[in-house]
């Protein structure tokens, strides 16, 4: 297809979709404007029948707890995905050190580099921490907070080098916490068979409101995706790290 064909059929594409997103957006209750009933229900459902206060946990760990399982393993199957082709990558290199490509960094960073990521390591992990344990009742939770802790490794990286962020991590250790992460859930959402109940039915007492142990089910599967999405993004970076710096 040639440039100028190319440009239009982009223009075209860009207004329908400009279009559309205008009408969804036509349709948006203003603030003052009384609330649908979608939002009446899960105001209820999540202060009353959960005991937490963040509307979007309630819904996205209990309300439609399924419909996130499957979120949860579409990161787990891209992980398991990427690992298989870059491992690919790897043998081929073996095979012909001739292809293999140069490493990229050839110099450390600076010392002012080195200094911020450090000093920033522990708050981050931290403030990870702090985002996954509150997830009942503040914005955030184990998706959010996961990759928040997956950059503290990161930033060893950044101010050393990947022998230094392979002593921090043990990969062996970190395969398995994304694995009990991703089972974790799964195993959670049995415990309602032996009461007889649906799967991932909310069966844990809820406690009180405002506390970490609120929402039953809820705080066990959050802390659950938290592990998995931090475990699956440090064993992405472990791989990139790998292929791309031949440090084998």
């Amino acid at each position: 297809m040639k440039h100028p064909l190319r440009t239009g059929v982009f223009a075209i594409g860009g207004l329908a979709l400009a279009g559309l997103y205008l009408a969804a957006c036509a349709g948006i209750a203003a603030p003052t404007e009384r609330p649908n009933r979608y939002s009446e229900l899960a105001d209820r459902l999540t202060l009353a029948d959960r005991r937490i206060t963040d509307v979007v946990t309630a819904i996205n760990f209990d309300i439609r707890g399924f419909d996130t399982l499957g979120e949860e393993y579409i990161l787990f199957v891209s992980v398991m995905g990427a690992l298989v082709l870059l491992r690919q990558v790897d043998q081929k290199h073996e095979r012909d050190p001739a292809d293999a490509r140069t490493p990229r960094r050839a110099t450390g960073p600076s010392e002012a580099v080195q200094l911020w990521t450090l000093g920033m390591t522990g708050p981050t992990i931290v403030f990870g921490l702090y985002v996954v344990a509150h997830g009942q009742f503040t914005p955030g939770g184990g998706f959010q907070g996961g990759v928040i802790l997956a950059t503290g490794p990161l930033l060893i990286y950044l101010a050393d080098e990947f022998a230094t962020f392979k002593r921090i991590i043990s990969y062996q250790l970190i395969e398995v916490a994304e694995a009990v992460g991703a089972g974790g859930y799964v195993l959670v959402g049995f415990l309602a068979w032996f009461d007889g109940q649906p799967f991932l039915t909310n069966i844990l007492p809820l406690g009180e409101t405002g506390q970490l142990a609120s929402g039953g089910t809820i705080m066990l599967i959050n802390d659950a995706v938290g592990l998995e999405v931090a475990a699956g993004f440090v064993v992405l970076m472990h791989a990139f790290m790998q292929s791309s710096l031949h440090d084998h």
